[in-house]
C-alpha cells in the first residue's frame, strides 16, 4: 500500500464502520510487527506476554498467578501458559525464588530490547491520531473487551 492510500485511509472520509472484524485485523497487523520483532530475538508472543506479567506485577508471582494472569489476557490454555513459564526459566528470563517466579536480569533486558525497537514502529503507526480519536478508541475498546470477556465467562459456565 502506498502512502497516498495510507493518508487516505487514515484521514480520508467516510471512515470504515468498527467491528469484530476490523478489530481483529488491527489486532493481527499490530501482533504481526511485535511477532517478527520478537522472533529476532527468539522469544514467542506468548513468552513475552508472560515475561511482561512478571516484570509488570506489582508483587512477586506465583507460578500459578502468572498463568492466571496470561490465561486472562491471552485466553490460553492453562497448560500452555505452564509450558511457556517452563520455557522462560529455562532461557534464564524467569527465575524461582521460593514460592515466586521472578524476572532475570536478561528478562528485563530482552523486554527493554524490544520495547526500543518496536518504539519507532508504533510512532509512525499511531502518529496523526487526533488525541480524541484515541480518546474515544480507547473508551471502545475498553467496552468491547468487557462485553466480550463477560460473554466468555457465561460460555464457559
Amino acid at each position: 500500500m502506498s502512502e497516498t492510500q495510507t493518508t487516505r485511509i487514515t484521514a480520508g472520509t467516510p471512515a470504515p464502520g468498527a467491528d469484530s472484524r476490523a478489530l481483529g485485523l488491527a489486532h493481527y497487523a499490530a501482533r504481526g510487527v511485535l511477532e517478527h520483532v520478537l522472533a529476532r530475538h527468539g522469544v514467542t508472543f506468548q513468552q513475552q506476554i508472560a515475561l511482561r506479567a512478571a516484570v509488570t506485577a506489582e508483587t512477586a508471582q506465583t507460578p500459578d498467578q502468572l498463568v492466571r494472569s496470561v490465561r486472562s489476557s491471552l485466553k490460553a490454555d492453562p497448560a500452555e501458559v505452564s509450558a511457556t513459564l517452563d520455557e522462560l526459566l529455562n532461557r534464564g528470563l524467569l527465575v524461582a525464588e521460593g514460592p515466586h517466579l521472578l524476572p532475570t536480569q536478561a528478562g528485563r533486558e530482552l523486554l527493554a530490547a524490544v520495547a526500543a525497537e518496536t518504539a519507532p514502529i508504533s510512532a509512525r503507526v499511531w502518529d496523526g491520531i487526533p488525541a480524541e480519536d484515541l480518546a474515544a478508541a480507547g473508551r471502545v475498546l475498553a467496552l468491547v473487551t468487557a462485553r466480550a470477556n463477560a460473554e466468555l465467562a457465561a460460555l464457559t459456565a
